[in-house]
């Protein structure tokens, strides 16, 4: 197949679970055979415009203006617009301008489109806003779509609520589960003797970084020897830093910055208990990563973790006032192992579900 996939980020120029799904989808298919292109947003002006990388093309073009962190690109409209050679097109997240466009193409022409759906809303604004848009802009964008993509059946009723009539594949989020195993190496970057709570994300607003801050104190009343590891990079980093020294927290908040893919299986076999406090998700990749490693969650009540985090961690109602932090102590203080996940979420489970839909569409027209 030829496969054009249209994001607005793709890992390494972006970091985070959805670019890299970006890339190792583009990667694997390539692998296998496909003639895959990703379309994208330049994030550097250093970066070059077209490049060959891991099997598959990456073309890039310059955004023009930005609206709530969704880059615009005159460029990259222009490319979709002539682009014909291809045998279906892959957008991934409603959200972006890119896949509005995507859609667009497919309304005014005749090559197959798939969109994944990484989680109905963004960290980016207030969800009355994308309510808005889901009723709107969003649903006509969805059923443009030969084809979409959700990680869980939550999020396959929740698009369809939106009164989206296209057919929907349920084809779960999956992680390397031969890479985060709970056995093998851990990480030097952890140095401690006491109970290690772990936050991996973006350091940004709608991941409630701050929350894990917050949530420490409570933790070390039940652990006093508790320490807190925050993974990954963002605006807040100096905001938190200052936080963290605040509430007399210097030596026991430690800020590892972007840890490497690599690094990271290490990082959580060092860790106790993952805490992610985001607003909104989809199925977020560090979840999966921490419980096949053998890690439990805490993290906000998101209705599509339901399943995923029964048995393997808690999942709290921040929003109606409960804390975190009894739920973190208690994981801290139980003595049991954390069920491992299901085949479902192996990634290569993930890639051969996704190229076969793909495929049914691109040679069903």
């Amino acid at each position: 197949m030829r496969i054009l996939r249209v994001a607005q980020k793709v890992y390494p120029d972006v970091k985070g679970g959805g670019p890299y799904h970006v890339h190792a989808m583009s990667r694997d298919q390539a692998a296998m055979g496909h003639d895959v292109t990703v379309l994208t947003v330049r994030t550097d002006s250093d970066l070059p415009h077209v490049e060959e990388r891991d099997g598959y093309t990456v073309v890039r073009y310059d955004p023009a203006v930005s609206v709530l962190g969704n880059d615009i690109s005159p460029g990259l409209a222009q490319y979709l617009s002539d682009a014909e050679a291809f045998d279906v097109l892959h957008a991934h997240s409603h959200l972006y301008f890119s896949t509005n466009l995507a859609a667009l193409k497919r309304f005014l022409g005749d090559i197959p489109l798939a969109i994944t759906n990484h989680g109905l809303y963004s960290q980016n604004a207030p969800e009355w806003v994308f309510d808005l848009y889901l009723r709107s802009v969003g649903r006509w964008t969805f059923n443009q779509a030969d084809v979409v993509f959700c990680y869980t059946e939550t999020d396959k009723r929740r698009v369809q609520e939106f009164g989206v009539s296209s057919r929907i594949a349920v084809v779960s989020n999956g992680i390397d589960t031969q890479r985060f195993v709970p056995d093998g190496p851990t990480s030097e970057l952890i140095d401690t003797d006491g109970p290690v709570v772990l936050y991996v994300g973006r350091l940004v607003d709608g991941k409630r970084p701050a929350a894990a801050i917050d949530a420490l104190h409570g933790v070390r009343q039940d652990h006093p020897t508790a320490q807190l590891y925050l993974c990954g990079e963002g605006p807040l980093r100096d905001e938190l830093e200052h936080r963290a020294a605040e509430v007399g927290f210097s030596e026991s908040v430690h800020f590892l910055g972007h840890l490497s893919y690599d690094e990271m299986p290490a990082v959580y076999r060092s860790s106790d208990v993952l805490v992610l406090p985001s607003r909104a998700e989809g199925v977020p990749r560090t979840v999966l990563e921490a419980i096949s490693s053998g890690i439990p969650a805490v993290c906000s009540h998101l209705d599509q973790l339901d399943e995923i985090v029964a048995g393997r961690g808690t999942l709290v109602d921040m929003d109606g006032g409960e804390s975190i932090a009894r739920h973190v102590s208690d994981w801290l203080a139980a003595d049991r192992d954390v069920d491992p996940l299901e085949d479902d979420y192996t990634w290569q489970t993930t890639v051969e579900r996704t190229t076969d839909r793909l495929r049914s569409i691109a040679y069903c027209r």
